[in-house]
């Protein structure tokens, strides 16, 4: 890139950033009402200021695909740059001191058009490094190296980013009752095992956490519905050292799956976190009504679920083994009908979800038609203080369904909910650093919605078919077992849990319902349908609750009345922009539910491009071509991914299994089209104080889109030369957010994530932290902060 073509983009990104400044300054408009058309000086100059990066955005798309143009701190994640440059002994799991020298565990992701990234392994030989992983879908590898040396690599133009291997952790049946699972729209008791309308059968659900304890009765009940136990980190008991591609039929792909099997463990889940998700997932525990044990049925209890231990006995683990459990589950998704994939974990990171390795992973699973669910985290509140930014990865990556956690008030009475003070806030904190060394933050739009969270019964694992409970029910069994009363019995031990890794299998269980009601529906189409027929919490904002509370009624009701050959079209390429999605015959229906007999609307709100909220009947009537499960968009920024299969021969069916995954930039791609209602522009400037913007209660913007209110798309969204355009500026307008801007009366977003750089965990809270948190009021003034040192996202 020239001199010149430099000063101009930098004089264009400081001129953005001082209209935003300007703008963030302009005196806030108070509505209770939909905004009219006139355009207000604070939103004339955010769409001015939108307007100079749109103009710098083709520069800076430029120069970011031109990595040998980019800096080494764009590649390098912030925490392993200043790990390197400050080392301090044994500070990191990731970072060791081996004679002398500094070594750190990295996860590099490359864009290497050799699958095998022989040329990159070798440096890394040279360079006195290790390789400890090959993750082939991904076009990763997880190596080893002396500190000196990581910047050396860097530089490679076949090297897009380098990352910690950090680690990762864990983050509850009156919930068929209260999502909604029970409504004549989708399942009615027919007898004591079996059900009447949908319930799961044949979808598989993927399980990556702690375990599952397949002999437990809520799995094992004569159904044997756990089909396999796969442990991801067994495979540190050798080093995992570079190996031929797992081809179908392979020696190395017989040792490998070999080297995995836990189907023959007794002892399936010793934390005891991942058997509780699956119950709440998929359990089918009915009881009658005199049993000692409770029902604790999840959301779809015929639904098959495949383990994918990648969390240890103490519930934590690292991103590698977590990549490794992805890249099986995308293996063998359609070999098994894997088409939901849940992750009540998460891991710290200050990158972009286009640079996160966990990121790449999970949209890589979405690109292979896998609806991946991710728990939000449990960092909503800090010394009592409401926590903003705070989405913990990969649940930053816009491709998932992000899942905040509701406190249910133990009645199955909608009504009453709250969104839990612990569950995380968003937006999306993670940052990329551009070509010209400007740090731009993300600020996507996050959780997409909530459920149950809080005191949510369900199966708990126990050791060698006797009754030696889990570590979670045993060092924790005053928060977790004790209150229920409960007599333990084997294979019918139970648990109560709260936090968002309780809340994301609710909604999991929910994608399974729909897959059978509709198995043509797309991973993004998915996560539409859940908004769209979301239940807005009274009060609570859009970075709250998303869209609202899950409702799994009505998200049955419209996945019915659309076409089942969908998600076939998509990958064949015989669906365009607007062709009819209604099944023969079928209409939308009213967009409403009753759920144990009370009636609502739904909000009527989906997210789109990260920081884009639209609504209407023609995102689900016409084909909307961001239905397409390997087109990502976020903000200006859009991804067109390719999965290629191996070769097919005698033995393996066409399509079938995934050999890798590759990424480039959209151009010229159509994203939304007309009739579509824009409903950005009617949040506004974001003012924590007048509860507009990012900070607007969901339900007050349902309550305007069900007037009439937002704009009609004429021509819709189309991207072009790397740079989403819309009519005139609108698509500036109300909720992004702009980096080291005090945002609205006292609220700042810390630069960064306030999530440190730490331990994925399962992202559960211990039951007195939930109780504490949901009675603690919040202040009206908001600070948040970042705080260096690991993540402690408690225990369960």
């Amino acid at each position: 890139m020239s001199a010149i073509a430099r000063c101009v983009i930098r004089t264009l990104s400081a001129s953005w950033q001082a209209l935003i400044t300007v703008a963030a300054t302009l005196p806030p408009v108070t509505r209770q009402s939909p905004p009219s058309r006139q355009v207000s000086p604070r939103a004339l100059a955010v769409a001015l200021a939108s307007m100079a990066l749109l103009l710098a955005g083709p520069g800076l798309n430029a120069a970011y695909a031109d990595s040998k143009q980019v800096k080494n701190v764009s590649k390098i994640a912030r925490d392993l740059d200043d790990e390197i440059a400050n080392y301090a002994p044994s500070k990191r799991k990731w970072a060791s001191e081996i004679n002398g020298v500094s070594h750190f565990q990295t996860i590099i992701v490359s864009n290497s058009s050799d699958p095998e990234m022989r040329d990159l392994r070798a440096q890394v030989l040279r360079h006195g490094g290790t390789v400890q992983a090959v993750h082939h879908s991904m076009r990763a590898i997880t190596v080893r190296m002396p500190g000196p040396h990581v910047r050396d690599i860097s530089q490679r133009a076949d090297v897009i980013s380098i990352s910690p291997n950090r680690d990762t952790q864990r983050t509850f049946s009156a919930l068929e009752s209260i999502t909604g699972s029970l409504s004549d729209n989708v399942r009615t008791y027919s007898s004591s095992t079996s059900y009447s309308g949908v319930d799961g059968s044949g979808i598989g659900i993927a399980v990556l956490d702690s375990g599952v304890m397949k002999s437990h009765d809520a799995f094992d009940n004569g159904l044997n519905r756990v089909k396999r136990n796969v442990n991801m980190l067994n495979a540190r008991v050798a080093i995992r050292t570079p190996m031929a591609s797992l081809q179908p039929g392979s020696s190395a792909l017989n040792a490998y799956e070999n080297m995995i099997a836990a189907d023959a463990e007794t002892n399936n889940d010793p934390f005891g976190h991942g058997t509780h998700v699956a119950s709440v997932a998929a359990g089918h525990y009915f009881r009658p009504q005199d049993s000692a044990s409770p029902d604790i049925s999840g959301i779809a209890p015929m639904a098959n679920i495949y383990d994918v231990r990648v969390l240890d006995g103490l519930g934590s683990g690292t991103i590698s083994d977590a990549i490794a459990g992805i890249e099986w589950v995308i293996y063998h998704a359609k070999e098994y009908n894997i088409r939901v994939m849940n992750l009540s974990l998460a891991a710290g990171s200050t990158e972009s979800w286009l640079t996160d390795p966990l990121c790449v992973a999970v949209r890589n699973a979405s690109a292979a038609g896998i609806t991946v669910v991710v728990a939000a985290g449990n960092f909503g509140t800090k010394l009592g203080i409401e926590n903003y930014g705070t989405i913990g990865s990969p649940g930053i990556d816009p491709s998932v369904i992000t899942v905040g956690a509701v406190n249910f008030k133990g009645t199955i009475d909608r009504s009453d909910d709250t969104v839990n003070n612990f569950s995380s806030r968003g937006p999306t904190r993670g940052a990329l650093i551009d070509a010209v060394g400007v740090r731009r933050v993300d600020n996507l739009l996050k959780p997409d919605l909530v459920a149950p969270g809080n005191k949510i019964l369900g199966a708990a694992a126990t050791a060698n078919d006797t009754l030696s409970w889990n570590f979670l029910g045993s060092f924790y069994r005053d928060y977790f077992v004790t209150p229920l009363g409960i007599r333990p019995t084997l294979k019918q031990t139970v648990m109560q849990m709260s936090g968002t890794s309780i809340a994301a299998p609710a909604v999991t269980g929910a994608v399974a319902l729909m897959l059978q009601a509709n198995p043509g529906l797309t991973p993004p189409l998915i996560k539409a349908i859940l908004q769209y027929s979301a239940q807005p919490i009274p009060g609570a904002n859009l970075l709250q609750q998303g869209a609202g509370l899950l409702n799994v009624d009505g998200a049955i009701q419209v996945a019915r009345a659309l076409r089942t050959d969908i998600s076939a079209a998509v990958e064949a390429g015989t669906i365009s922009a607007g062709y009819n999605l209604l099944a023969s015959g079928m209409t939308m229906p009213a967009a409403t539910s009753t759920i144990n007999g009370q009636t609502f609307d739904w909000s009527r709100i989906v997210y789109v491009g990260g920081n884009q909220m639209v609504s209407g009947e023609a995102l689900f009537t016409r084909y909307q071509p961001i239905w397409d499960q390997r087109l990502v968009w976020a903000s200006n920024r859009a991804l067109r991914q390719t999965v290629n299969y191996w070769p097919s021969d005698i033995n393996v069916p066409a399509n079938t299994f995934v050999s890798s995954i590759t990424s480039a930039p959209a151009l010229n791609q159509t994203m939304l089209t007309w009739g579509v209602r824009h409903a950005t522009s009617l949040a506004g400037p974001s003012s924590a104080v007048n509860g507009t913007g990012v900070f607007l209660p969901t339900a007050t913007l349902s309550t305007w889109l069900r007037s009439g209110s937002g704009t009609l798309l004429a021509s819709g969204v189309i991207l072009s030369q790397g740079v989403i355009l819309s009519e005139g500026v609108i698509i500036s307008e109300g909720v992004i957010l702009s980096e080291g801007v005090i945002l609205s009366e006292g609220v700042i977003l810390s630069e960064g994530v306030i999530l440190s750089e730490g331990v994925i965990l399962s992202e559960s809270v211990p039951l007195g932290e939930a109780e504490v948190a949901t009675r603690r009021p919040f202040p009206r003034k908001k600070t948040t902060s970042s705080t260096p040192g690991s993540i402690n996202f408690g225990t369960n």
